[in-house]
């Protein structure tokens, strides 16, 4: 799931603007979970959809995410628990951004068949392997982050990380839906006339930034829903 234009993992400076940036949200209050949502988005088409930016990716939206909250904590009395809600909303955020590009991909997979073009199988198989990684990497990284803080945000995490293994996630149910129309995929790629050109991760690319920009929006409605 790399995107061709970004061939290297995040960068330090990626990776430090990233978290300093969830962690002003968190701080500034509002509609953090959007706000998360939008800035996680904005980091994937910046950097690209390996897995290993991914997991960057993820890593700094927590580190920020903690920074936030706990700052509120220590330096504002009775925040407690205004700091325990953006942390979950800025979970929520990560969880729905990771959701938006397993439906980009899907979006793009239906796209490439309804103008009867076909992906090669070795687009198909590592679309496969990074999509079945994609849920691991938000789970490891909510636990990570869980084991290094302390205190409400340990707790808080924790607790979130429970309720995403007991009851699912966002981005492991667009997953699902994503890997059936990548087996129909699979599944015609042995018996096509391979079309040159037609790339899943580039078209994954530009349909996630039409959709962090607000020109598709039934991805982030449909996921809206299934939080709630």
């Amino acid at each position: 799931m790399q995107n061709d234009n970004h061939d290297a993992a995040c960068t330090d400076k990626d990776v430090t603007q990233l978290a300093a940036e969830v962690r002003k949200a968190i701080e500034q209050g509002g509609d953090v979970e959007n706000a998360v949502r939008n800035l996680t988005l904005k980091a994937i088409h910046s950097n690209g959809l390996d897995i290993e930016s991914l997991k960057q990716i993820a890593t700094a939206v927590m580190e920020g995410a903690q920074a936030g909250a706990q700052q509120k904590i220590t330096h504002a009395t009775g925040q407690s628990q205004t700091a325990q809600s953006q942390i979950t909303q800025a979970v929520s955020g990560l969880d729905s951004a990771f959701a938006q590009l397993a439906g980009a991909s899907k979006l793009a997979l239906e796209e490439a068949a309804g103008k009867a073009k076909q992906f090669s199988d070795s687009d198909l198989a590592k679309a496969r392997a990074d999509l079945e990684d994609l849920e691991d990497v938000f789970l490891d990284t909510l636990k990570h982050t869980a084991s290094a803080a302390q205190g409400l945000i340990a707790e808080t995490l924790q607790d979130l990380l429970t309720h995403a293994q007991h009851n699912g996630t966002a981005v492991g149910r667009q997953i699902k839906d994503t890997l059936a129309v990548l087996a129909h995929q699979v599944a015609s790629a042995g018996r096509a006339q391979f079309e040159a050109g037609v790339k899943l991760t580039q078209m994954t690319v530009d349909l996630l930034y039409k959709i962090s920009t607000g020109v598709l929006s039934g991805i982030t409605s449909q996921t809206d829903r299934d939080n709630k």
